[in-house]
């Protein structure tokens, strides 16, 4: 319609990676190319298969597909829908938690330096999002709530998703935190387990010879508690 025409319409599609594109799409798939709109020289239309209308896609239509890069759905994307999508990166944005701190806890750059140490171990495609810690900047007048709000961050969303990350490769996950720089272990939030995993305790006088050993780690939940642990992420 002609009233239609005045108006840009937007349609966002999230984890379009993740469907199936014949059938989100179906025949519309060549419809959405630029030039193959309404009004374009190369417009094309299709046939609706109920009403038996013929239908266009109009030039004032917006696709939005979103995705997540680190899912490895992304290696199997439709060929067609790379040719017909603009690709834009949206990579943790530092700046939006700017002035962000809890209690001495610098959160930016402790993102920051978390980010950069996960994309030297793993990718870029991995890096912790700066949404994890949006919710700390409605609580900045009780410092109280606000660490505890940061506390419950690290313990459910941080720290199991560099599990998942590393797939239990503590030491990476102790690279990721800083723990393998901090002095005391009270701080560290991934602990090496000492006296109680000693293998002539737990073995005896047992002949291990030829057998690999492997650490054992445990999560310090005492860490959490202390703001030294998040500040010595980043500082030394």
């Amino acid at each position: 319609c002609d009233e239609c025409k005045k108006w840009s319409t937007v349609l966002i599609i999230d984890e379009i990676n993740r469907g199936n594109i014949s059938s989100i799409f179906g025949e519309m798939i060549t419809l959405i190319e630029p030039s193959k709109r309404a009004g374009m020289d190369e417009a094309l239309s299709v046939t609706l298969p109920y009403s038996k209308d013929k239908f266009q896609v109009p030039n004032n239509l917006y696709l939005i597909g979103t995705m997540n890069t680190a899912d490895r759905s992304l290696a199997l994307m439709d060929t067609a829908l790379r040719r017909r999508f603009d690709f834009i990166a949206m990579m943790p944005d530092i700046n939006l938690l700017e002035d962000l701190k809890v209690g001495g806890i610098d959160v930016p750059k402790m993102l920051s330096t978390m980010n950069k140490r996960i994309a030297v171990l793993y990718d870029r495609e991995h890096t912790l999002g700066h949404t994890f810690f949006m919710p700390l900047m409605s609580e900045k007048e009780d410092s109280e709530k606000q660490f505890k709000m940061l506390q419950n961050i690290f313990k459910h969303k941080i720290l199991p998703l560099l599990e998942e990350y590393f797939f239990e490769d503590w030491d990476k996950i102790r690279l990721v935190l800083g723990d393998n720089t901090k002095k005391n272990d009270e701080n560290q939030f991934i602990t090496l387990n000492k006296d109680d995993y000693d293998t002539e305790k737990l073995f005896g006088e047992s002949d291990l010879d030829g057998i690999e050993i492997a650490n054992a780690y445990s999560l310090n939940k005492k860490a959490l508690d202390k703001e030294n642990s998040y500040i010595f992420i980043y500082a030394s």
